[in-house]
Formats: structure tokens, C-alpha cells, sequence
């Protein structure tokens, strides 16, 4: 089984009818995909009522993937605003605990910093995670070459596999030097569920800018897939659907609004077909 969505759904202009409010914009969204990726909370640890809320504006079968505060991964620089690791880990469980209860929670998203490196101490945290977050189904992003470098690309597939960790595949930029990239790796680690998130291939762009001013954010993931680089997939995830019941693709290429449109050809390009979305509003002219 495919799933397709995209990252967040508040900025998808061309999903939402003139006038869609914010607080109607995910109803609409769960009538075109079937599943989401959350962001806000990796700025910070939602309150329970925020997604019981969720739970409440989308079908049964919808899908949700959250991403881990940034506290968890390594991300913040200043000190946890929690008294301890474990509590910040608690408060965080107990967040996303309605869609645990409703069956929406496909996973939660540890998307580990540039700086993250295939090293001890990186291990040793991952270990730690995996502890504090018990049978939670949690997915790995990894945003340095280093974990599949040479011999290590087997090493790291190994070892995801054999500490419960799901894949998440990366579709982005393939820079010719340094570290904040990871070349696309199509192995699933769980027999359950692998992610592939898109995050554009533009080169010049993933480089430009920092996550300290608003430029990074604009140009970074600057892109919009064409029709031969998301048929390159279609092999890809023929023979990764002999390694994992569910693959969730996520397209995050939405720094000018493109996110929802290339999702939108995926399906199309694979022949999906989607059942148990939400009923789609329509326009005065299409009745």
C-alpha cells in the first residue's frame, strides 16, 4: 500500500476553495490525501486537545506523522524548557496520545540535525530514544552522509532494522562536498511502514542560507519535480513493496507552493485511487 501527502497543510494554496478558513483547512486537505506529516510539533510539544482536535476534522483512515520536538533530536541549542530528558519525552507521548488511541499515528519522525554524525555518541542517543519511546512506531531521518558512507550503508540499514527504527528515504539535493545531504537510500527497515519524503533537488538552493534568517526557509527546498524525476520511483517502489506492507511518500518541495501539485501527479502516475477520504467541497460552478 502507497500513501501520498505532503508536509503540513496550511500552505497548499491550491488545495483550498477562496475563503477556507485556517481552522478548515485540514477537513479539506484529509478530502485530497490520506495521510500528513505535523510540523508545529517540532517547535514545540502540542497540548493533547490540539490533536484530539485533529482527530476529530479527518476521516478514519486517515494518517498522521509527527515530527519529534527538537529538543529530542538534538536541534535546540538552548536548554530544554523541562526539568528533565525523561519529562520532555513524557510530555511528548502524552501529547500525540489521541491519535495513538483513535489508530491515526503512523509514526513519529526523529529527523536528526546536519551535525548529527555516524559517531558513538550518536548511537547512544538513538538507543536512548528508542527506550524512552517504548512500542511508539518512530521513523529515522538522517541528514548526514557519514551513516551511509562505504561499509556503513549496510552497518546503518543493519542496525535500524534490528532496534525497530523505520527508514525514512530521502529524495534531495546530491551535493558534491560536505555533510548535510544523504544520498537516496530505497531499503526499508521495518516490514510495516517505510517514509520517503521529497524534499527537492535544488542544489544551490539546500546550501543557501541558514536556519537563522528567513532566506533558508524560502530557498531550500525551491523546487518543482518533473514528470521523469517521479517516474524514477515507480522501479524504486516496486521492489521496495516487496520489503514493507506500507510506504507513506511525502513531498516537502514547497518553498513556492509545488508540495501538493507534484503529490497530486504521483498518485496520478501510479494509478492510486484513495478510499475513505473526506467528502471535497465544491464549487458553486461544479454542481
Amino acid at each position: 500500500m502507497i500513501q501520498i501527502g505532503v508536509t503540513g497543510w496550511g500552505d497548499h494554496d491550491s488545495l483550498y476553495p477562496a475563503g477556507t478558513r485556517s481552522n478548515e483547512k485540514l477537513e479539506v486537505y484529509s478530502g485530497h490525501f490520506p495521510i500528513v506529516e505535523v510540523d508545529s510539533s517540532f517547535y514545540a510539544v502540542q497540548h493533547s486537545s490540539t490533536f484530539e482536535k485533529w482527530v476529530a476534522q479527518t476521516p478514519k483512515s486517515f494518517g498522521f506523522i509527527v515530527k519529534a520536538y527538537q529538543g529530542m533530536t538534538g536541534h535546540l541549542k538552548e536548554e530544554i524548557p523541562f526539568e528533565s530528558k525523561e519529562e520532555m519525552f513524557e510530555k511528548f507521548k502524552l501529547s500525540i496520545s489521541p491519535l495513538l488511541k483513535a489508530g491515526k499515528l503512523k509514526a513519529v519522525l526523529f529527523q536528526y540535525p546536519p551535525w548529527f554524525r555516524c559517531e558513538k555518541a550518536s548511537v547512544n542517543l538513538l538507543n536512548y530514544t528508542k527506550k524512552m519511546m517504548g512500542p511508539i512506531p518512530i521513523a529515522i531521518e538522517f541528514r548526514n552522509k557519514t551513516w551511509f558512507e562505504g561499509d556503513m550503508r549496510e552497518r546503518t540499514i543493519s542496525y535500524l532494522k534490528e532496534n525497530g527504527w523505520i527508514h525514512t528515504v530521502c529524495d534531495e539535493p546530491q551535493l558534491q562536498s560536505g555533510e548535510g545531504y544523504v544520498p537516496i537510500v530505497p531499503k526499508a527497515t521495518s516490514k510495516e511502514l517505510t517514509i520517503i519524503r521529497f524534499h527537492g533537488r535544488n542544489s544551490a538552493g539546500w546550501t543557501r542560507g541558514n536556519r537563522s534568517n528567513a532566506e533558508w526557509r524560502k530557498v531550500r527546498c525551491l523546487y518543482r519535480y518533473n514528470e521523469k524525476e517521479l517516474v524514477e520511483w515507480k522501479n524504486r517502489l516496486e521492489e521496495m513493496k516487496k520489503e514493507t506492507k506500507e510506504i507513506c511518500l511525502l513531498f516537502n518541495n514547497n518553498s513556492a507552493g509545488d508540495a501538493a501539485d507534484n503529490a497530486k501527479q504521483m498518485i496520478d502516475l501510479l494509478g492510486l485511487e484513495y478510499e475513505g477520504l473526506a467528502p471535497k467541497q465544491l464549487d458553486f460552478f461544479d454542481l
